[in-house]
């Protein structure tokens, strides 16, 4: 591939300074303030200034150069067909959890057959990278730039534990590469995947000691247990979290958190839902979780939206009067119990009828049981016949933004003709949005 087709422009956003001088798809950009964009965090860093000048080559070959005059932090409106403006960085890893090696030979949506382990995308969209496949240049320039925070995978900080996990020499360098971010300001947030026999137990105690000692640079950290699918063949082998390793990791972890507090007045370390569902034990008080920083491991969504489906019921008037209605919502395993418990509510307060409907995951297998990993194909299977209402509800974690596009490929669209029912996507990690459209589906 050319490099110019990197710097492609895929679109422009209505309204914006892009749009206003005549910049259209298919033009490609050349530089910014006479320097080359060797990726999407230059470009951020080129076009953070109040005056800016762009070098652009329109499809007919001509040369364009704008002289663009802009508040400093407004943006040009511009959408490229390689996001980073740049390949990403691709995993060398073999780790013997790894999702993407979980999957079957075909029938995802391509994009999920790709392996990458990119710092940028760390910085940019939350990603968690392993620090494994990052040149020397690239944690310079993390450093020089100050690019903060990152998202860090770290699993074990003990070197051969992390590289039988990993399978990747420079595993075990993880702990000497994450002081060196915080001896120099980087903030970090820290990811642990639990794997039985691997990293539990006094592993774990040993590695969340040795974070702990960085706690001024580790905002927190989450443990969440290992997703295992049906489609393991050829791989090392991985127990699933049990009942008992569930409850052993949620006491270590609460005793971690209790000298963190003494210490810092913060928790520090965190159990994904997951771990207190396979435990049988109550999730902890909403304030525990403090700012809900690890949402996106499944940190605190359960009490977070049950909080806050409570205060938007409670501040609700009376809806005595109100047409009555009924709609529908699915879910994954996991999260059942918690929605049927906010479909009564509802019920109560607004009349409302919300049929809740848990789908087994038969694509990934009955080890895999949060809703962001069911499939269109298995909702449409298991939902096809089912009087669903004026509405189904389906949580956006399950698709893709872009296209709203489930993993299996299915559309929004193709569910809709297929169930013959509208589908409204609501924020998962909003309570209040989900009561919104209950009340206005």
């Amino acid at each position: 591939m050319k490099a110019d087709d990197k710097k492609r422009i895929a679109g422009v956003r209505p309204d914006s300074i892009a749009s206003e001088v005549g910049l259209e798809p298919g033009d490609v950009l050349m530089s910014i303030n006479n320097e080359e964009v060797p990726d999407i965090l230059a470009y951020i860093r080129q076009t953070d200034e109040e005056e800016v000048v762009m070098d652009i080559r329109k499809q007919n070959g001509d040369v364009l150069r704008l002289e663009i005059e802009k508040d400093a932090d407004e943006d040009i409106g511009l959408i490229f067909a390689y996001p980073l403006l740049d390949d990403p960085i691709r995993c060398c890893n073999r780790c013997v959890f790894c999702f993407v090696d979980q999957l079957p030979g075909e029938g995802m949506r391509p994009g999920l057959y790709v392996k990458d382990d990119d710092w940028r995308l760390s910085f940019l969209m939350g990603n968690y990278v392993t620090l494994t496949n990052m040149r020397d240049a690239d944690m310079q320039r993390i450093i020089s730039e100050r690019i903060s925070p990152l998202y860090i995978s770290v699993h074990a900080t003990d070197p051969g534990v992390r590289r039988r996990m990993m399978g990747h020499i420079r595993a075990g360098d993880i702990l000497w590469q994450m002081r060196r971010l915080a001896r120099a300001g980087i903030q970090m947030r820290c990811q642990i995947v639990l794997c039985p026999g691997y990293n539990d137990k006094e592993i774990l105690d040993n590695t969340l000691c040795d974070l702990f000692s960085l706690e001024g640079a580790i905002q927190s950290v989450a443990v969440v247990p290992v997703g295992l699918t049906c489609h393991r063949e050829g791989l090392a082998q991985v127990n699933p979290v049990s009942r008992e390793s569930a409850a052993d990791t949620i006491g270590r972890i609460g005793a971690w958190q209790q000298r963190a507090l003494k210490k810092t007045g913060r928790h520090f370390v965190f159990a994904a839902d997951e771990l207190y569902i396979r435990a049988g034990i109550p999730f902890p008080p909403y304030e525990d979780y403090e700012e809900f920083t690890q949402l996106d491991n499944g940190v605190g969504l359960v009490t977070k939206l049950t909080h806050e489906v409570g205060e938007v019921l409670s501040a609700l008037r009376s809806f005595n009067g109100m047409r009555k209605k009924t709609i529908s919502a699915v879910t994954g395993v996991d999260a059942g119990p918690m929605l049927h418990a906010i479909a009564d509510a509802l019920q109560e307060k607004t009349g409302i009828t919300l049929n809740v409907h848990v789908v087994e995951n038969r694509f990934f297998g009955p080890e895999v049981t949060v809703a962001g990993l069911l499939t269109g194909g298995d909702i449409v299977s298991a939902l096809t016949g089912q009087n669903l209402g004026e509405a189904l509800l389906i949580p956006d974690c399950m698709l893709r933004d872009r296209d709203c596009m489930f993993l299996d490929g299915m559309t929004l669209k193709q569910m809709s003709e297929a169930l013959g029912v509208k589908i409204l996507p609501v924020a998962s990690d909003d309570g209040g949005a989900l009561i919104r459209a209950c009340l206005e589906a």
